[in-house]
């Protein structure tokens, strides 16, 4: 990594296609995107509009076709262990345990068994998992599985965390319960998180900023700041009349782009 500028995370002229035989699709054009330490950037936009994408980028998992990311003042141009990802699927192993997979980083960095269990407890009780330690995945509710795999995250103490539509498929009332969760978390360890989501309600509760993103190939149309104070009361928020302004504006920006999609 080359040392380089000051915003925490920065996309510069980001553009990445993907190329099979003769196919070519362009999943992101041209991103120019800056993101500050511990801040909370949700993205937002349609359906296959290239969100992912710019994840993976950050995570060092795909490489730009054209333009630079930069981390922490530096080039990302490799895998970036600075960062903690959680995706959209299960990825807990069937076959261990809550303990045995909240564990599995530091197993994998030769911590000793004492030592992880240890350290996992800490981030089990933290969750609400405690007297579930031996339990498999396969025994657990889908907001207990989405407990156990952000714990799993957290146990490295990432710099930020990429959330890629982590509660997509949880039901309206265990959503909110992972959202009061995860806000709970960034006040007691301030970790950058960039979000991505379907759900505009969802953004606005958690995001201090908005990105609307295009159709892909992805292009940021729209950003938007959400000045609600923190710590937020997942509750009660969006029951108030700047909620439901902040909702709005991002709104009008976003449903251009779901009407172009169908044309």
């Amino acid at each position: 990594m080359r040392a380089r500028r000051a915003a925490f995370i920065a996309l510069e002229g980001l553009r990445k296609t993907f190329s099979r035989e003769n196919e070519h699709v362009e999943a992101v054009a041209s991103v120019d995107l800056e993101i500050e330490r511990e801040e909370i950037v949700a993205l937002i936009g349609p359906s296959g509009c290239g969100k992912s994408t710019l994840l993976h980028v950050i995570a060092g998992l795909y490489e730009p076709t054209a333009g630079r990311v930069f981390y922490g003042g530096a080039e990302v141009t490799s895998v970036n262990t600075a960062v903690g990802y959680m995706t959209q699927k299960e990825t807990l192993l069937p076959w261990r345990t809550v303990q045995d997979n909240i564990a599995l980083p530091l197993e994998i960095t030769g911590v000793s068994k004492k030592e992880r269990f240890q350290r996992a407890q800490h981030f089990i009780d933290q969750m609400g998992l405690s007297g579930f330690e031996r339990r498999y995945p396969s025994e657990l509710s889908g907001g207990m599985r989405k407990r156990a795999a952000l714990a799993r995250m957290l146990l490295y103490s990432p710099e930020t965390l990429l959330l890629d539509e982590p509660f997509g498929a949880l039901d309206a009332q265990l959503k909110i319960a992972m959202h009061e969760l995860l806000l709970g978390l960034y006040e007691k360890h301030r970790q950058t998180i960039v979000l991505v989501t379907h759900d505009l309600m969802e953004a606005v509760t958690l995001a201090d900023r908005v990105i609307v993103l295009t159709n892909r190939p992805a292009r940021v149309t729209f950003m938007q700041h959400i000045p609600l104070p923190r710590p937020r009361d997942v509750h009660n928020i969006r029951f108030t009349n700047k909620f439901k302004e902040l909702y709005d504006v991002v709104w009008e920006r976003l449903r251009s782009q779901y009407l172009e999609e169908r044309l």
